[in-house]
């Protein structure tokens, strides 16, 4: 479903990334783990075609970032790290709106919108102002607009960051959900999260791809006792290069 070959991206003079190969299947959860900085919402954005990379190629559902773009973002529902929406609108205005750009309308967007409200737990809120909700319901918002289109692809950028234990458990929940239905690409600081959740995970550290492999996997190379510790020896390994 997603395909990223030798990809590089460069911020002037900066290697944000360098060479990242990996492979994402339909239906599968992969978890996105490293120091800050490391290029996890870079790679992130390079997926869902913000921008495009310095070098090698990104392809999802077959399609090319580099030349089409537009039909790389109708397939990709994204969750930003930052909350970021209108404070002076409702939530039902808000996902009518984000339903409208994303194309859909009548009674299959009124069905979908509906559908979303009682998955991510926002039901009885429908008309409150985005800015008078919590941390926790804004980002419950937040997923239930980059659900909105049924995307193959979803990215989510340290989606529990923040939040309560209730809350974070919540969204992990939503999370685990959606990878029944499409190819799941998560950031995390939360290594027990990652462990937890995903079928992969790619190891990130300056800019380079460290590991990509299951959970298992990545203890029985390091001899780690759990993901926290593989973490540990991978990324220390990488500092030490």
């Amino acid at each position: 479903m997603i395909e990223i070959s030798h990809v590089t991206q460069r911020f002037g003079k900066v290697a944000a990334l360098a060479d990242i190969s990996l492979r994402v299947e339909r239906s599968q959860i992969v978890a996105l783990v490293g120091p800050s900085g490391a290029g996890k919402t870079t790679l992130l954005r390079l997926i869902s075609s913000c921008f495009l990379p310095s070098e090698g190629t990104i392809h999802v559902g077959g399609v090319e970032t580099r030349t089409d773009s537009r039909e790389v973002r109708r397939m990709v529902g994204y969750l930003p790290e930052r909350d970021a929406v209108y404070a002076d609108m409702r939530l039902m205005e808000y996902l009518n709106f984000r339903s409208r750009l994303k194309g859909l309308s009548g009674r299959a967007r009124s069905k979908r919108l509906r559908e979303l409200i009682v998955r991510c737990g926002l039901r009885g809120l429908e008309g409150a102002l985005l800015g008078h909700l919590s941390k926790g319901e804004v980002r419950r918002v937040l997923l239930a607009d980059s659900l909105i289109g049924n995307p193959a692809v979803l990215l989510l950028d340290e989606p529990t960051l923040g939040l309560d234990p209730a809350n974070a458990a919540r969204v992990r929940s939503m999370l685990s959900a959606a990878g029944a239905e499409s190819a799941v690409v998560f950031s995390t600081h939360d290594l027990g999260e990652a462990q937890a959740l995903a079928a992969r995970i790619a190891v990130l550290d300056h800019g380079k791809l460290v590991a990509f492999d299951t959970p298992a996997g990545l203890m029985a190379s390091t001899g780690a006792s759990d993901v926290r510790g593989a973490f540990q020896s991978l990324t220390a390994r990488e500092g030490a290069a």
